[in-house]
């Protein structure tokens, strides 16, 4: 019923009036983008767009891929399941693109991936982290680590003691969003790898994101006195979390994953000590880090977070591996670039070392972020598993 329900949707917008721009002439590379320029999650989208662009401008200043210059074609699906599906179908059938790279959320980057799998184009999400993105088939890749992995280095950090880098604590509270499998699963993936820690999950609430009174959940939380709390969810929801739990007088540390980038902008003074896992530090020594950082900062006058980061390692892995595909008509030429994306191996990206494991999931380190007067920094690096 999903792949008739997929084909209708593509058949309908392709033919449906919609106006359709010049097909790209033959000495040009079409790279599709889908991603939240608007909605809740704005900051996220503009970031990753930010990175994608800034990958593109360097390509193309450098000669293009194979003397071709890189397009990049994006449609804002305003944080929106229900605007994914045009936003790809466009893409495929109207834009001719190469490759998709999107989403940021994995419930998008779902949705989008479908319709790829289906028409049989290659896609990488630079920054969703549920297991799911990628069981959508084999089209369908990441730069980032997933959640199993991202739940295990949160809990890994809580729970190692202080002389061996971590904060020494057993008795967490987990607060999640239910609307976003981002969530969930996250939540799912550090209660499992606590309790194999020897740490203790006192008590799970729930909400769905944009709420805006947290206080009922939060006071059960309060009373079971947690040595900490996890909050896995997206940015504008935790800074909301985090004030109202500080205003109730849990005074607990608050832990939380890649999904935060960004809280401490408009969290202030309540995540202020915080720690989330995120995929790298802009203060990291690496050569690859402080060259990134330098020109990014130069272009858009601040200093990138980890989604520019992702979205930058997402153009530059899929260069690569254009330049080890075999050119052709599209749909072959497609097939080749996911066969080459599949084989990638040790790609050196400014989120780290990139090497494709058999699910087409990065096999690659997380780092711990500490949030001190609005900056982060470094509080640990954990290895792959």
């Amino acid at each position: 019923m999903r792949n008739l329900f997929l084909s209708a949707l593509v058949a309908t917008f392709a033919c449906a009036g919609c106006k359709h721009g010049p097909k790209a002439p033959s000495n040009v590379i079409v790279v599709g983008e889908y991603g939240s320029l608007t909605g809740s999650e704005a900051t996220f989208g503009q970031s990753t767009h930010n990175g994608l662009s800034m990958a593109v401008a360097e390509i193309n200043g450098a000669g293009g891929i194979k003397g071709k210059k890189v397009q990049l074609v994006n449609y804002d699906d305003q944080g929106k399941t229900s605007e994914v599906g045009t936003a790809v179908t466009r893409l495929i059938a109207e834009d001719n693109a190469l490759a998709v790279i999107g989403e940021v959320a994995s419930s998008l980057s779902i949705a989008g991936g479908q319709i790829c799998q289906q028409q049989g184009v290659p896609m990488i999400s630079p920054s969703s982290t549920n297991p799911k993105v990628t069981e959508t088939g084999d089209y369908i890749f990441r730069v980032c680590f997933i959640d199993p992995f991202q739940g295990y280095v949160m809990a890994r950090f809580a729970t190692n003691p202080k002389d061996k880098g971590g904060l020494g604590l057993k008795r967490v509270a987990i607060l999640v969003d239910q609307r976003q499998a981002y969530s969930q699963g996250l939540a799912q993936y550090f209660a499992e790898a606590l309790k194999k820690l020897g740490g203790q999950v006192v008590a799970t609430e729930s909400y769905q994101g944009g709420d805006q009174d947290f206080s009922a959940q939060l006071t059960r939380i309060r009373d079971v006195k947690p040595e900490a709390i996890y909050l896995p969810g997206y940015y504008t929801d935790v800074a909301n979390i985090a004030k109202q739990a500080r205003g109730l007088g849990l005074t607990a540390p608050l832990l939380g994953g890649d999904g935060w980038e960004s809280v401490q902008e408009i969290g202030g003074a309540a995540v202020q000590g915080a720690y989330f896992s995120n995929h790298y530090s802009a203060d990291e020594k690496r050569p690859e880090v402080q060259h990134f950082v330098d020109r990014y900062t130069k272009q858009f006058g601040k200093s990138p977070d980890s989604m520019a980061a992702l979205g930058y390692d997402a153009m530059m892995l899929l260069k690569n591996a254009i330049e080890r595909a075999h050119e052709g008509p599209l749909p072959a030429w497609r097939t080749s670039v996911r066969d080459a994306l599949a084989q990638t191996k040790d790609f050196q990206g400014v989120t780290g070392k990139i090497s494709m494991d058999k699910d087409r999931n990065a096999t690659k380190p997380a780092v711990v972020l500490e949030i001190v007067d609005k900056h982060t920094v470094t509080a640990a690096t954990i290895p792959p598993q």
